[in-house]
């Protein structure tokens, strides 16, 4: 099976954002649809090893933020190389608004956001899909949503391997020294395990 295919699947770039207790986070999925016009819900899914995941389970309420074409490498660095565990995600990040439902969206490099409760949560394995109800949206502008092609194509930076050998990830870019990739590999940054891995 050539899982590269999968890569030709019209997949969008989204910020997911939740908020707990006083804490803000967000992080990159690729993976939203609208799966009802009514009510009007739409479909998440969010791998369960980011922080995200863990808070929309405990506090059933999440924004999308819908990335344009303007988005810059640096947003996807910020919201989906790092975890929210350990870092402030939002610290020094100002361009946002703060929704009826209580959690943040990006008000730049966006051209709309989704407010929802969670309805439903179906385990998908590696995966939780979030089923929720739209309660809040707004056009922001009127720019082309950032596809995984075009990131690809136009955002992520050629990655430089010189003088570094090992594993590259296909998605993110993230190097992996070292002659033997262990089969249970799971990318740091981007969440993805050894299939989607290359040798350099």
């Amino acid at each position: 099976m050539d899982t590269k295919a999968l890569f030709k699947i019209g997949y969008g770039l989204y910020v997911l954002t939740a908020a707990q207790e006083g804490k803000d986070n967000g992080c990159i999925v690729n993976t939203v649809m609208q799966v009802t016009s009514d009510p009007c819900q739409i479909g998440v899914a969010v791998n369960k090893l980011n922080y995200t995941n863990k808070m929309i389970q405990e506090t059933k309420k999440f924004n999308v933020s819908i990335l344009s074409e303007d988005a810059t490498f640096d947003t996807f660095k910020r919201f989906g190389f790092q975890s929210g565990a350990s870092v402030n995600k939002f610290d020094g990040f100002y361009d946002t608004k703060r929704s009826p439902n209580g959690v943040v969206y990006l008000s730049k490099e966006t051209n709309a956001y989704l407010s929802a409760y969670v309805k439903q949560e179906v385990d998908l394995g590696t995966h939780t899909l979030f089923i929720a109800q739209l309660v809040a949206s707004e056009l922001i502008s009127d720019k082309p949503t950032v596809t995984y092609d075009y990131y690809q194509k136009n955002i992520k930076p050629k990655p430089e391997t010189k003088q570094k050998s090992g594993w590259r990830c296909k998605i993110c870019g993230y190097v992996y020294e070292g002659e033997e990739l262990p089969a249970d590999f799971i990318c740091p940054w981007c969440k993805h395990g050894v299939d989607d891995f290359e040798r350099i």
